[in-house]
């Protein structure tokens, strides 16, 4: 990639990093710090559903398993909180390949594959639900104890910094994506999976590679979100609430794009706050005004808000 593929993503990085240090208030940077990590997870679906072409109605069972494994690590066995990251992403990844063995190799694709990875969360929830190594029921609590090695910041503003430097982190891989002949390869395959066979292109171990980085980034996010609300249950961390949201932001933000799934998680989650003030919180009200959204995307748009602006940028410089 040359300096022209990074400056983009590092001043977006830029930008979000100098807002959470404009004087925001706590419920504020808490918004910025949830959108992103909603963001990173979108980045994640996107790497699989955008570009590769293979939509999961599931990514909750990387989500979550990110999230558990470092919740768990660290109450059960004591592990330093970034030890437990790392292991989270670790374990993540191999979930993906699983799935994506299982999956790929039975030929699985479209409706199929989706309401496949779809059938795992919704496994893993049940099992999480039922197990006592996560807490059943009650789910897990972590320890309140500020310090570097449990990731829990005084300051929040530096957990913000951290979530920004993974959604960096990805902004970079999904532009390398777009850049690379892997990247090639993976649009080829989702384009028409016979042809880039017939070209030479592996495509199992093509969507293998896009499964397990999609796989790991999703997980990061669930991994962060654990430590930052320093609670975790099986309805949180393998509800379908998060599998939605990651699929609504590259959609609705430029699916296939470097920058759509974040574009649309800071679009949905501003829409979804304004929503709330002005409805006085009436609940669901937000559920409503995404579905409306993701309408209008759909029928109007079907690039997405990124490929709006290129279109309006297009006929302005024409």
């Amino acid at each position: 990639m040359t300096l022209r593929d990074v400056l983009p993503p590092l001043l977006a990085l830029a930008a979000l990093g100098a807002l959470a240090f404009l004087g925001l208030s706590g419920s504020a940077l808490n918004f910025l710090i949830t959108t992103l990590i909603i963001a990173l997870a979108g980045l994640g679906w996107n790497v699989l559903g955008g570009f590769g072409g293979q939509y999961s109605f599931g990514h909750a069972a990387f989500f979550g398993t990110g999230a558990y494994a470092t919740a768990v690590l660290q109450l059960r066995f004591g592990w330093n909180a970034w030890a437990g990251l790392a292991a989270g992403i670790g374990l993540g990844t191999a979930t993906g390949l699983l799935i994506g063995t299982l999956s790929f190799r039975a030929g699985l694709r479209g409706s199929y594959f989706a309401l496949v990875t779809l059938a795992f969360a919704e496994v893993f929830r049940i099992l999480a639900n039922a197990a006592d190594l996560t807490g059943g029921a009650a789910g897990l609590l972590l320890t309140l104890q500020p310090g570097f090695g449990t990731m829990q910041f005084v300051d929040r503003r530096l957990f913000c910094l951290l979530v920004l430097g993974f959604v960096g982190a990805a902004l970079l891989a999904s532009r390398w994506i777009e850049r690379s002949r892997f990247g090639a390869q993976l649009i080829a395959v989702r384009e028409n999976e016979e042809a880039a066979r017939a070209l030479g292109v592996d495509a199992l171990r093509v969507k293998l590679g896009a499964i397990a980085l999609s796989a790991a980034i999703t997980a990061a996010a669930g991994a962060l979100y654990v430590q930052h609300f320093l609670y975790l249950d099986a309805g949180v961390a393998y509800g379908t609430w998060i599998s939605v949201e990651a699929l609504l932001a590259p959609i609705v933000g430029g699916i296939g794009t470097a920058f759509g799934p974040l574009v649309g998680a800071l679009a949905l989650q501003g829409l979804g706050e304004a929503t709330k003030h002005l409805s006085g919180g009436v609940p669901g009200l937000d559920l409503v005004v995404f579905g409306i959204c993701l309408v209008a995307v759909i029928a109007f748009a079907p690039q997405g808000l990124i490929g709006l602006l290129r279109r309006r940028a297009a006929a302005a410089g024409a």
